[in-house]
């Protein structure tokens, strides 16, 4: 009996601790002070690279970040920084750093352990506001990807609206 109340709690514990872990992820939102779901315009040394269109689909924007807030994770160099924003809301950032094992330790510390998607070879963190991959780039460099779920829905729902007008119209 008691052994089931042992595992019945460590159980409880594991789920909490993980639950915590996904919740720092959704309260940084993103990379330093650059915010899943912000304007684009707004982060510091933002300069617009190009326009295109995500899947052929949605017209976003792809921006390139230079400032020296964003120049190192501690001690590890990031290389550089990308934003794609929809309707000028950030709904990716990439972050290209320097290869440093530090970096995953660091990540796994606040995040608690990442899953593993060996089919794309890439470590991810996922919640329903925000998705975290981290994998390797060639041999020299580690890329950090911040995903949001929730502006990648409003894409969709705004092309469902199109579809809705067009049909609204004939």
């Amino acid at each position: 009996m008691i052994r089931y109340i042992f595992s019945a709690l460590l159980l409880l514990l594991a789920s909490s601790t993980y639950a915590q872990n996904i919740q720092e992820l959704e309260k940084r939102n993103g990379f330093k002070d650059i915010e899943l779901g912000s304007m684009a315009d707004s982060v510091k040394g933002s300069k617009v690279k190009k326009e295109f269109k995500e899947k052929d689909l949605y017209p976003a924007k792809l921006y390139t970040v230079e400032h020296p807030d964003y120049e190192k994770i501690g001690e590890v160099r990031v290389k550089e920084i990308e934003l794609k924003s929809y309707k000028d809301l950030i709904y990716e950032i990439k972050v290209l750093t320097d290869k440093d094992p530090r970096l995953m330790k660091a990540l796994e510390s606040l995040f608690g352990k990442a899953d593993y998607d060996m089919k794309n070879q890439l470590y991810f963190w996922k919640s329903d506001r925000i998705i975290l991959k981290f994998k390797a780039t060639g041999k020299n460099f580690l890329e950090l990807e911040y995903s949001s779920p929730v502006v990648r829905n409003m894409m969709k729902d705004d092309k469902e609206q199109k579809v809705d007008d067009i049909a609204n119209d004939l």
